[in-house]
């Protein structure tokens, strides 16, 4: 029941969309544009408009439209006859002119007036009559020579004589110009002969000035050239010169200062040998004092291994005989004293017997004492006498052994080969033994310098020694009649 009416407005719909399509189509094809290039003419029951740039609507039947180009119309103007100058001369002038039809409205309208039932060609043609009109116009009024040298002067005359009649066709002239201009007679040729003539004799004049100005440069640029080289052969040869004197200069110099670094060099060479002999000389006498110190020290150690032995032999020479004599002397006196202490501890009773010990004790101490003193003397006495005696001995003992280390090189020669000159002298082992000799002879001279005394002094020592007395063995006893003397007086 419901399907019929959606039916129906279903076909409604399709029936509008169709008719609103159809207008569509139709306002489509009634609208009318015109574009930049063109212009469109109007005309009907509303007059004559022109539409440029935009689109109207073109009702059919109550009005109609043409369309006018606007573009640029370009055409060759070649007359077919022969255009006379003003002297006569019959020249054929090819141009190319440019035109179109102006923008404005009043223009559109008198162009659509002139040509806009005529075809492309049909409107060419009649512009290009006007503009050939003009053209033989303007040629007749000027010479062969301008038209040939000023074209740009017949363009402007000819865009200027055409612009009236352009004007009133409502088109413009944007440019025209002379492709060609000749003529039959070759006087176009024959007209720049002269000038031909006169350039190429100015010309041959200008190169024969030139080449007269060029061989004069060229002379004098010789001449300043050969000045130039021979002011620079006079530098060369300055500096030449000068260089060779900066090189003798600097040669000679050289060579002073290798004679002077030479001397130099020489003298502190011969410094340096010198120093070194010097250093050399120096140390051969450092290693022989040394040598000598260290003899010197080995004698002074066996002196001393001699005064130990003689200390020892002393002390017990002391130890022997005087210790005995004074122990003795001690058990004495002790036994006087204690004998003493008794009788007067028997007199004076207790308290004299107390002072008696006393003074006993004292009398022992102050005799040890003076014995030890006198043993002293006796030690330093004998001390001195056997030292001396000593130093003595030893030298003369040692003298062999001397002796016989400066002969020990010759122990070491396998053969001697003695050669004589027969001159008088020594030769053969007479010589060797007088030499040995000679070296025996400084010995003594050796012992002077070690001992620091002379071989008379020496001598005089020993005998100085022999003839001393000998000293008692013992100590002489105490005075026991001086300690009674004592005693009896207290």
């Amino acid at each position: 029941m419901f399907g019929y009416p959606l039916v129906e407005i279903w076909i409604v719909l399709g029936m509008l969309v169709l008719v609103l399509m159809f207008l569509m189509s139709l306002l489509a094809r009634l609208y009318r544009k015109a574009g930049p290039h063109e212009a469109l003419v109007v005309y009907g029951f509303r007059g004559t408009r022109v539409i440029k740039g935009h689109g109207t609507v073109i009702f059919p039947m109550i009005e109609n439209c043409r369309e006018l180009s606007l573009e640029l119309m370009s055409f060759d103007v070649a007359p077919q006859q022969d255009l006379y100058t003003k002297q006569g001369v019959a020249v054929t002038v090819e141009a190319v002119a440019q035109i179109k039809v102006k923008s404005d409205t009043e223009s559109v309208l008198t162009a659509s007036e002139q040509f806009l039932t005529k075809s492309d060609q049909d409107r060419e043609s009649l512009i290009r009559l006007v503009m050939e009109g003009h053209l033989r116009g303007i040629i007749g009024q000027l010479t062969v020579e301008e038209i040939v040298k000023q074209p740009e002067m017949v363009s402007d005359r000819m865009r200027s004589t055409c612009a009236d009649d352009m004007n009133k066709m409502g088109l413009e002239v944007i440019s025209f110009t002379i492709k060609e201009v000749r003529d039959k007679n070759e006087y176009i040729t024959n007209m720049g002969r002269p000038d031909v003539a006169r350039i190429k004799r100015d010309a041959d004049v200008a190169a024969a000035e030139a080449d007269r100005d060029t061989a004069i440069k060229r002379a004098l640029a010789q001449r300043e050239s050969a000045v130039a080289k021979a002011q620079a052969d006079q530098d060369r040869v300055l500096a030449e010169t000068l260089s060779l004197a900066k090189q003798a200069e600097a040669q000679r110099d050289l060579e002073v200062k290798k004679a002077q670094f030479l001397e130099v060099t020489k003298r502190q060479q011969a410094q340096a040998d010198k120093a070194y002999d010097i250093q050399t000389n120096i140390m051969q006498q450092q290693v022989i004092a040394e040598q000598v110190k260290v003899q010197q020290v080995e004698k002074e150690q066996q002196v001393k291994v001699q005064e130990a032995e003689i200390n020892r032999r002393e002390k017990e020479l002391i130890a022997t005989v005087l210790k005995g004599a004074e122990i003795e002397r001690q058990r004495i006196e002790t036994l006087a004293m204690a004998e003493k202490q008794r009788l007067t501890a028997e007199a004076d009773g207790h308290a004299a017997s107390i002072r008696a010990q006393g003074e006993a004790e004292a009398e022992i101490i102050f005799k040890k004492g003076e014995a030890e003193a006198k043993a002293m003397n006796v030690k330093a006495e004998a001390y001195q006498e056997y030292n001396q005696a000593a130093v003595i001995d030893k030298l003369f003992t040692s003298m062999p052994d001397v002796v016989r280390a400066l002969a020990s090189p010759l122990s070491n020669v396998d053969k001697i080969t003695i050669v004589s000159t027969g001159n008088g002298e020594a030769a053969g082992m007479n010589k060797i033994t007088g030499d040995i000799a000679k070296m025996a002879a400084q010995v003594p001279a050796l012992f002077e310098t070690l001992s620091g005394m002379s071989m008379g002094e020496l001598l005089g020592k020993v005998r100085t020694i022999g003839d001393k007395s000998p000293k008692p063995d013992v100590l002489p006893p105490a005075d026991d009649g001086k300690a009674g003397a004592a005693g009896a007086g207290k």
